[in-house]
């Protein structure tokens, strides 16, 4: 009896050992699931007060709310809707697991292909051949450059990084946005150049101090700098410097502060080491102007290919019957290509302005010169640009039409004559005028360029000796 006694309590006792063992397992298991749950929600268990209030950067997209249409998110993008449902178990249990509730986002994509022969450039732009007659033996079908499948490879890589950022995907307009990639050859010059066809976007940026010191208007992604820059010549400041340094100081002041996320401390390093890197530049160097100077941007994949283009390289723009010296000035997303100064931009539609593309059609052909540039750079010479694009025209079989001539937009100040010597006049009864009396100064210059220049400040002149 008491061996069966005590039998039974090491059974009772083992029995309520797993008992509690399996509670706590369980337990486990279903906070473990709430915490993954709550994870994926950004929500944290256990805040903890901070002494200092810290400025959070965003690590997530916000939410979406509110009356939407899901067709409208994405700019030319075809959505098909569709809900499925499975039966699941309690919604207690349903609510905590991250695979009870999904959005499935998949995005069906073809990738075009590139135009190889004469007679598909002419379907797009049926000027080409008669602007350019000997365009056709420069290239064969077998002439399409590996740029544009690189392109296209790295648009891809795009969509499938911003799949769940459904504000940051490619536009329907931006991924179809390149026509060919063509490499050229002359087979008696031995000449080359890049045929790239595409539409037109609308580049707004840069500046230059020393040619023109008042800038107006910039856009909202508007950055005072391009690509191609060379050393100041002046020391007049760069209108857009003090606003470059009042950005860096508040970084600095931000970064100084204690308690800031780890995140954020990140971010303000990158940002106060990029802004050091822009001030130093609009301090020593001057850089192309878009709304006077000709030029064009190459996608950043063209930097690194071989004989694709570089900044500095000259270029021609060929719209409809008309051929617009340019040079290749910036460079810009690796996933975009089709992209014109500001100049460019209004000769070919005057209505274009930094949110109004020209072309929106994949009309415009850019033919690009490798190992074409001229150093050191220096402020664009318009008639030098126009003589040595017309000599490179030339080379590839010559054009039926001249090239189109820039007018300078940024006239040259007129040195002020120094004055010649009065004789004494001889006394009379007129009286004379008195000494220091100010003459109205002639303008040296009409402000009927691009940016209004404040007038001149008028010099007096040498008063004559009574």
């Amino acid at each position: 009896m008491r061996k069966f006694r005590l039998r039974t309590l090491r059974w009772l006792a083992l029995l309520l050992f797993l008992g509690v063992f399996g509670a706590i397992v369980l337990r486990w298991i279903s906070l473990e699931r709430l915490r993954l749950g709550l994870q994926k929600l950004a929500i944290p268990l256990h805040p903890t007060p901070t002494a200092i209030p810290e400025i959070a950067t965003p690590t997530r997209p916000p939410l979406i709310d509110g009356k939407l249409d899901t067709a409208k998110l994405w700019s030319g993008i075809t959505v098909h809707a569709n809900v499925n449902p499975t039966p699941g178990g309690p919604a207690s249990v349903e609510r905590i697991d991250p695979q009870s509730y999904v959005l499935d986002l998949k995005l069906n994509v073809r990738v075009p292909t590139p135009n190889r022969t004469l007679e598909e450039l002419a379907t797009v732009t049926p000027e080409l051949p008669k602007l350019l007659p000997q365009l056709g033996a420069t290239f064969s079908a077998e002439s399409v450059s590996p740029l544009f499948q690189e392109l296209y490879e790295v648009k891809m890589r795009s969509l499938r990084e911003h799949l769940v950022r459904l504000d940051q995907l490619l536009s329907r307009h931006n991924f179809y946005d390149c026509q060919t990639i063509l490499r050229l050859r002359d087979p008696q010059t031995k000449r080359t150049a890049i045929l790239l066809q595409a539409e037109m976007d609308v580049d707004a940026d840069g500046s230059d101090s020393d040619r023109l010191p008042v800038s107006n208007g910039p856009s909202a992604n508007f950055k005072p700098f391009t690509s191609y820059r060379w050393k100041k010549k002046t020391a007049l400041p760069n209108p857009f410097l003090p606003a470059a340094e009042e950005k860096l100081r508040r970084y600095e002041t931000e970064f100084a502060q204690k308690g800031l996320t780890m995140e954020r401390n990140r971010d303000l390093r990158i940002g106060i080491q990029r802004m050091r890197a822009e001030v130093d530049s609009l301090k020593h160097f001057s850089f192309l102007i878009a709304a006077t100077d000709p030029y064009i941007v190459l996608p950043g994949i063209f930097t690194g290919a071989k004989d694709a283009g570089r900044v500095g390289d000259y270029a021609v723009v060929v719209y409809g019957n008309d051929l617009y010296p340019a040079i290749v000035g910036d460079v810009g997303p690796n996933e975009k290509v089709g992209e014109a100064s500001l100049r460019i931009a209004r000769q070919i539609n005057p209505l274009a302005t930094p949110y109004n593309r020209p072309v929106s059609d994949l009309k415009v052909s850019y033919l690009i010169f490798p190992g074409t540039a001229e150093t050191p750079f220096g402020p664009p010479d318009l008639e030098k640009i126009r003589r040595c694009c017309e000599k490179l025209v030339q080379e590839i079989g010559g054009a039926s039409v001249p090239l189109h001539h820039w007018e300078n937009l940024i006239p040259t100040p007129t040195p002020t004559p120094s004055p010649t010597p009065t004789p004494i006049p001889a006394p009379s009864a007129t009286p004379s005028p008195a000494v220091g009396a100010d003459i109205s100064p002639t303008p040296l210059i009409a402000p009927t360029f691009a940016f209004p220049t404040p007038a001149a400040s008028p010099t007096p002149a040498a008063s004559p000796t009574p």
